[in-house]
């Protein structure tokens, strides 16, 4: 099965009208409950006057995401977060959020119109926003010499791995990120120069 997946290259955001009601979608790329948080809290900022912050997001490999929520914010039930989710399931899209903020322009939408409204802002940001693929990772903890942090350092940048970070001791202590399809080359890497390894859990 493939495990790399599309996700959100950055942030973006679009400006959509509908009956004089105002409906700014933003568009960003979360890997946890607490990233999501933080943007939710950033929107409250920015638009403290807005009538409704409607959002859903999905953390995870589209179509078997490990996380999904969405919060219709005083909107009619079903009308705004789930319209929203639903255009983010069918963009096939992973560790993504889409808030969309709305300000009432004095005319009612409807039921019907309202989640016509709230998929359209989703739609407007999510065809826009640049993708990148997400490659799963691996954490490993390495015990090597000093003489040992180069060719470690060398492997990480020809793999696709990243070094985390280095502790400095008796021995070498070393964190890296290697890409989940990398990790029996990393082992046999490892094996080869005897440095002991092992991945987190």
């Amino acid at each position: 099965m493939k495990k790399d997946y599309p996700v959100p290259a950055g942030y973006l955001e679009r400006e959509t009208e509908v009956k004089k009601s105002r409906f700014i979608a933003r568009v960003a790329p979360v890997g946890s409950r607490d990233e999501v948080k933080d943007w939710l809290e950033q929107a409250h900022r920015d638009h403290p006057d807005a009538r409704h912050i409607c959002w859903a997001y999905q953390i995870g490999r589209p179509g078997s995401a490990a996380e999904a929520a969405m919060n219709d914010d005083g909107e009619p039930s079903g009308t705004a977060g789930k319209p929203i989710l639903n255009v983010i399931q069918h963009k096939d899209m992973g560790d993504v959020l889409v808030m969309v903020i709305r300000y009432f322009g004095g005319i009612k939408l409807g039921a019907g119109g309202l989640v016509r409204a709230y998929a359209g802002a989703a739609e407007s940001v999510l065809s826009e926003v640049d993708r990148e693929v997400h490659k799963p990772m691996l954490d490993a903890q390495v015990t090597l010499s000093f003489a040992d942090e180069q060719p470690l350092r060398h492997w990480c940048e020809v793999h696709g791995a990243s070094v985390q970070s280095v502790e400095y001791g008796a021995s070498v202590f070393a964190r890296v990120l290697v890409p989940e399809d990398q990790k029996s080359v990393f082992g046999a890497f490892c094996d080869a120069q005897k440095l002991d390894y092992s991945f987190e859990r």
